[in-house]
Order: structure tokens, then sequence, then C-alpha cells
């Protein structure tokens, strides 16, 4: 590797260095907070280090890796969003008796594997990276042991993720038997020839799909997900629910971009059936929960099936709007479930829909925050979430998709249904008096409410100024050739 590719690779490099100097720092002395602050100084350094790679066109680590506008984008979304929910963390486990530092090696490496899936080009760094940010979860969603589900829901994710990657391999070993190459680029090239794919290759792409619809959590491969949003702590869920996703989500747009798989009817198809039906199972599902947590959930698997609208546009449009509802999906999500981390208190996580009752009288900023985040998930204007929404009904219409625009409609207004109910519950009159706020450390102070704040910020400015992040993604999208061609 010549120092360019070490240079291309920095930000990888500062995790990756990151977690070991976490590993060396806790055996040598256990400190919550210097192993936080360390934790978030790599964050913030390998967010930088992205500035000196702006403008790069399309650089190939052969055969690996790719570094161009799409990968800088999005490895600078999912640092922020670790940056954000690693704050979050420290305020949440500051309150928690388990050992705590070894939480922050785990949340590096999966972010160091979230990284890698969106500049890969190649099945092996592919597995790699998908395999470096699944091991890391299973330890993170189980990580309160004294928890009454935290086992449970680490199981369920461990067995369950074990089948998604035993298909995902299968399907990768049938690609590249059809095809002779593991390159992204050589099997683009491989079925440029094809006007219909083969029974075998079709085959290795379904099964593929159903690997990569388990890490997105869209039906039919979504039941582990309300199960481990719930058993896991509030900032792992948080992650799962973003990082993971948005790393798996850059992938998918990256392989079907270069292997042109917009093209086959039969894989559109089968995108559209996964996604009306994720559409219709979350909101359905969400409208029987009591459980926040639960509902935030099923609301998950909803809102990959609104982002599948965007990507079956299969054009620059299209891609743009996935992008756009995915930064606006990340500041919503973070922001929901940074406010039951912040209301969670030792023995379990504030996820019952009593735990909200007359929220607003007992803290009304921390109220109106959690307002503000479930009214953008709904789609109200004025907010990132419906700019989102707008987008990605624009990339629909634009392609003429016009029974899933009728779907995300649909569902849209199903939604709405029980993030009011929330909000209503949290408008209630409390049974109880105003409960005293306990004072909290600086620190910690900062860490959760300082995060509420940004992301409230964040969520008003996106929502009523969006052209300089529309801005930002077109600039990014002109420096991915694949998206360019179409």
């Amino acid at each position: 590797m010549s120092q360019n590719d070490f240079l291309h690779l920095m930000p990888l490099l500062i995790l990756t260095f990151a977690a070991l100097l976490i590993m060396l720092v806790i055996a040598a002395w256990r400190n919550h907070k210097l192993i936080y602050v360390i934790t978030a100084v790599s964050f913030v350094a390998a967010f930088l280090s992205l500035f000196e790679l702006r403008g790069v066109v399309s650089y190939a680590i052969e055969p690996l890796l790719v570094i161009d506008g799409f990968a800088l984008f999005y490895i600078g979304l999912i640092l922020a969003t670790a940056l954000l929910i690693s704050m979050l963390s420290y305020a949440y486990f500051e309150q928690q008796k388990e050992q705590k530092e070894e939480y922050y090696i785990l949340l590096t490496l999966a972010t160091l594997g979230a990284c890698v899936l969106v500049v890969s080009t190649h099945f092996a760094s592919l597995f790699l990276g998908l395999e470096v940010l699944s091991v890391s979860l299973y330890a993170l969603v189980s990580y309160l042991r004294v928890r009454e589900r935290s086992d449970e829901a680490g199981i369920k994710y461990l067995i369950l993720a074990a089948f998604s990657s035993a298909f995902l391999l299968f399907g990768m070993a049938l690609v590249y038997f059809s095809t002779g190459t593991m390159t992204f680029a050589g099997i683009a090239t491989a079925m440029a020839t094809l006007p219909e794919l083969p029974l075998l290759l079709l085959t290795g792409f379904g099964m593929m799909i159903i690997g990569i619809g388990f890490k997105l959590s869209v039906v039919p491969f979504h039941m582990w997900t309300p199960d481990v949003y719930e058993g896991a702590p509030a900032p792992v869920t948080a992650f799962v629910a973003t990082v993971s996703k948005g790393g798996v989500l850059g992938l998918l747009i990256r392989f079907f971009m270069e292997v042109e798989g917009f093209r086959y009817p039969t894989l559109m198809l089968i995108f559209t059936i996964v996604a009306i039906a994720s559409m219709f199972a979350g909101n359905l599902l969400a409208l029987m929960q009591q459980n926040v947590k639960r509902i935030l959930a099923y609301s998950s698997i909803s809102h990959l099936g609104y982002l599948l609208v965007a990507f079956l546009a299969g054009n620059r449009i299209g891609m743009e709007a996935v992008t756009f509802y995915l930064v606006a999906y990340f500041i919503t999500t973070v922001g929901a479930f940074g406010t039951v981390a912040l209301l969670s208190g030792e023995a379990r996580d504030a996820e019952q829909l009593e735990d909200y009752r007359g929220l607003l009288w007992r803290r009304p900023w921390t109220a109106t925050v959690f307002t503000a985040m479930l009214l953008s998930l709904a789609g109200i204007p004025l907010t990132a979430g419906f700019v989102g929404k707008f987008y990605v009904l624009a990339a629909g219409v634009n392609t003429q998709q016009w029974l899933l625009v009728v779907m995300l409609v649909l569902n849209s207004v199903i939604g709405l249904y029980y993030y009011i109910k929330i909000i209503a519950v949290m408008y209630q009159q409390p049974d109880t008096e105003r409960e005293p706020q306990q004072r909290q450390r600086p620190s910690v102070y900062v860490a959760s409410v300082g995060t509420l704040a940004v992301l409230a910020i964040l969520l008003v400015l996106v929502g009523v100024y969006p052209t300089a992040l529309v801005q930002l993604i077109q600039d990014m999208l002109y420096n991915m050739p694949a998206v360019v061609a179409r």
C-alpha cells in the first residue's frame, strides 16, 4: 500500500487505533469519563480527517475499497451519529452499575464496521465490514446483563444474524459462480451482456437480499426488531436503528448502482413487494403497542419501506432522496431514543407509555423535544421528516411509481395515529405532583441535554432550510460515477 492509500483510509485507521487505545487504557486504569473522552475525540478526529479528502472523485484501493464523494458523505454521517450516541451513552451509563468501559470498544468497532460497508467494492470487504458490525452489536445489545430481557434480545439477534449471514454468504457464492468475480465492477461487466438474469444468478441475488433485508429489518425479515429494540439499552437501540442500517443501506445503493440492478424487473418487483409490506406491517403493528421502544421499532420498519420507494427510482434524484431522508431519519431517531435514554433509570428504561404520562408538566423541555422528534417521524411540516418525505414522494412521482406513492401517502396517515398517541399521553395532566429535577454533574448534563438540544436545532434547521444539505448531497453524488451515469 502507498502513502496515498493510508491517507485515504485515515478515518478507518483512526477508529482502529482508537479501539486498541481504549483497550490498553482499560487494562491500566478503569475510568468511565476518560474512556468516553477518548472515544468522543476519536470520532471527532476521524470526522475532521474527511476534510483532507474533500474533492476526491474516486480513489480505488484495489480490489477491496473505494473512496469517493458518496463514501465520504456516508462515513461523515455515520461518525457524526456515533459521536452523538456516545454522548448519550455516557449520560446513560453513569447511572448503571455494570462495567462501562468495554462498551466504548464495541461502539467504536461497530462504527468501524459500518464505515467499511459504505466503501466496499468487493464481497470480501463487504462481509468483513458486516461481521465487524454484527459481532459488536451482539455484545452491545445484551450489554446490561442484569436487565430482564437483555440476554434474550442478544441471543435472538445472534441466532437470526447468523442465519442472515449464512444466506448472504451462500448468495455471494452463487453470484461468484455465475460471474467468476467478487468485485462489484466485475459483476457489472459480466451482467452487462445479460438481458435477463439466469436462474442461478437470480437465486444468488435473492439470497443476498435476504441477508441484507435482515440487517435493514424490512418485512418479512423484521421479526427480531421489536424484541431487540426493547431489550437493548436505549443508546444501543439508537445505534442499531441508525448507524447499523445506514451502513447497510449505503452498501446496497453502491452495489445496485454499480451492477445496474435497476434494469432487471424481477429484482425491482421483489423490492416493491418488500417496500409495501414493510410500510403496512410496520404501521399496523405499531398501532397495537403500549411500549414506546416497540412503537419506535415498528416505526423504523415502516420508514425503511419509505426509503425503498426512493431507492426503487434508481436514478440520481432517487439516490438524493434516499440520502436526504436518511439524514432526517438519523436526526429524529437518535433524538427520540435519546429522550428515552434521558428519562431511563438504573432498573429499567422509560419504555412504557405510562412513563410519559404528564411529561409536559413534569419536564416541559424534554417533552417539547420528544414532541418535535415524533412530529418529524410523522412528516409534519417545518421538520426534517416532512422535507425528507416530500423528497421521497418527488422521486416516486418522477419515475411514475404510482402504486408506491399511494401506499406511502396512505401509510403516512396511518402512522400519524400512534405518534399522536404518545404526544397525547405526554400532554395529559399528571397523576402526581411535578417531580423535582435531580441535579446532574456538568459533564452528564452537557452529554444528555446538550446532545438533545443539538438534535432539536438540526431538526428544525433541516426542516426550514434544507437547501444547504440538498446541495451537499448533490455535490457528493456528482463524485460517484455510477450515479452520474444514470
